[in-house]
């Protein structure tokens, strides 16, 4: 086994390109550096939050047919406030705060069209500060990754 430094460049790059989930002996093994090395550096990387390890599901095959980007435009005392309420309900995946034509873009993943309407039209154009919504409904997902890898 080779002895040496290894960087956790080298530990995403390899998890990046194979399933995240494999044995740490055949991270090891890529690298050329110990078992215990590439544990304790990937236990790590993973303490700071700059690494997770999950598994990814395909909604579509959970039953979650509908699919939205809805963008929302809010009031700007209320924005964080706001951001905060809509990342806390259930049909959110994504929630961030931009800078452009709307204040927040949100991905909704709901059952149905009728999920999707009480989703927009019950609870999130309910929110305090939340002014206008703008719904963009999948009809494809061309490419979703996870894979952004390092720098």
């Amino acid at each position: 086994m080779k002895k040496g430094r290894f960087t956790p460049e080298q530990i995403i790059g390899v998890l990046k390109q194979h399933e995240a989930g494999r044995k740490v002996q055949e991270l090891a093994r890529e690298i050329g550096v110990s078992e215990a090395a590439v544990r304790a550096r990937t236990n790590r990387l993973l303490e700071r939050g700059i690494l997770q390890i999950v598994g990814v599901t395909d909604p579509l095959k959970l039953g979650f047919h509908q699919m939205a980007m809805v963008g929302v435009r809010c009031d700007g005392a209320h924005l964080l406030r706001a951001a905060e309420e809509i990342a806390a309900l259930p049909e959110v995946s994504y929630a961030v705060i931009t800078a452009g034509h709307y204040d927040i873009l949100v991905e909704a993943v709901c059952e149905d069209n009728e999920a999707l309407l009480s989703f927009l039209a019950d609870r999130l154009r309910h929110i305090e500060g939340v002014r206008e919504t703008e719904a963009f409904v999948y009809l494809r997902i061309v490419k979703e990754t996870y894979q952004w890898g390092t720098r």
